[in-house]
């Protein structure tokens, strides 16, 4: 840029390996249900990703305009997800942002295949490294992650557990009013099959989640393990309709976008501590700051927040558990 003292903010050293960083995790990917880099170019001071045209639209819109809905289904769905994540772990890469909002259907044609997409908070394992930075949505991050421990791939087996587990009632499997008991909650792996939204549901399918939602990496599933269990390989999925229970859920929990923000997590277990501090004053008559928000400085990431590439975006706010509609209900 003639006449500028600086170049463009993502010429800077850090933001230049970012960015290569960015496109050595895409360019190496070539798999039938993830969304491809197609090219990557500088114009006016910007870079443009272009990327693989999907036009079929998202996962949750899909399954509330279904009339027919099953447990099959969903099993389908995994198992597309399943396929794709092992392909990435075995690159050395880990998504660290699974959920809904980022598996896109292909087509509109009633049998399209599904796609992975958003690579935003994607990371290349390197041998002998360990993953540390706090990052995700939280409603599908791991425990560990929360707990701000060395994680592996396997937080993105949690993701898929938590994502199998809304595809067969509608609604999360974490849920408080309270951010900081929300997230007590995702650090004790503490969730319920819920009657009667999972009365209809088999035990092959529960048990399956158990597996991927179970709080020790060391011991939750790996893609290649849920790939061979019954409910994906085998024939116990359900072939009954569960369209309406699930599309009613679906449409009263993830219609405000506060669901589908990524934001920075070490920020999100500072404001949880925050939260703790506050009901502990105020049960002794001092204020509580519940209403503090959580937002980048100009340019940057969240003030106190050390992490650059997962922040919120300017201007928004730590988003609140649901509220109690958002709940499965009646």
């Amino acid at each position: 840029m003639p006449g500028a003292v600086e170049g463009p903010r993502w010429k800077q050293a850090e933001d230049i390996r970012d960015i290569y960083d960015f496109r050595d995790v895409l360019g190496t990917i070539k798999h039938p249900n993830i969304v491809a880099l197609d090219d990557i170019y500088e114009s006016g001071g910007h870079l443009y990703l272009i990327m693989q045209l999907v036009s079929g639209g998202e996962l949750f819109d899909r399954i509330v305009e279904k009339g027919f809905y099953t447990e099959r289904d969903a099993s389908r769905l995994i198992f597309q997800v399943l396929d794709a994540v092992k392909y990435l772990h075995d690159l050395g890469i880990v998504h660290r942002d699974l959920k809904p909002e980022n598996l896109l259907y292909y087509s509109l044609d009633e049998d399209s295949k599904i796609m992975i997409s958003d690579f935003g908070l994607s990371k290349m394992e390197d041998p002998g490294s360990v993953l540390s930075t706090a990052c995700g949505t939280p409603g599908y991050v791991a425990p560990e992650v929360l707990a701000q421990k060395p994680y592996s791939k396997a937080v993105d087996c949690w993701s898929i557990g938590v994502i199998a587990y809304i595809l067969l009632c509608g609604y999360p499997p974490f849920y408080d009013e309270n951010d900081a008991k929300l997230f007590e909650q995702i650090l004790k792996a503490e969730y319920e099959f819920d009657s009667p939204y999972w009365d209809d549901i088999s035990d092959s399918a529960k048990d399956f989640i158990r597996h991927l939602m179970e709080k020790d990496p060391e011991k939750r599933f790996t893609c290649e393990q849920a790939l061979q269990h019954p409910w994906i390989a085998g024939d116990t999925a359900l072939d009954k309709n569960i369209h309406q229970s699930v599309s009613e859920q679906i449409k009263k929990n993830f219609a405000k976008s506060k669901w589908k923000q990524a934001f920075n997590a070490t920020a999100v277990v500072r404001h949880m501590r925050k939260l703790q501090l506050g009901t502990s004053q105020e049960g002794q008559g001092q204020p509580a700051s519940h209403g503090e928000q959580l937002t980048p400085t100009a340019g940057g990431p969240a003030a106190g927040c050390c992490c650059r590439d997962c922040c919120v975006e300017p201007g928004s706010e730590l988003p609140p558990a649901p509220p109690p509609s958002s709940r499965a209900m009646d």
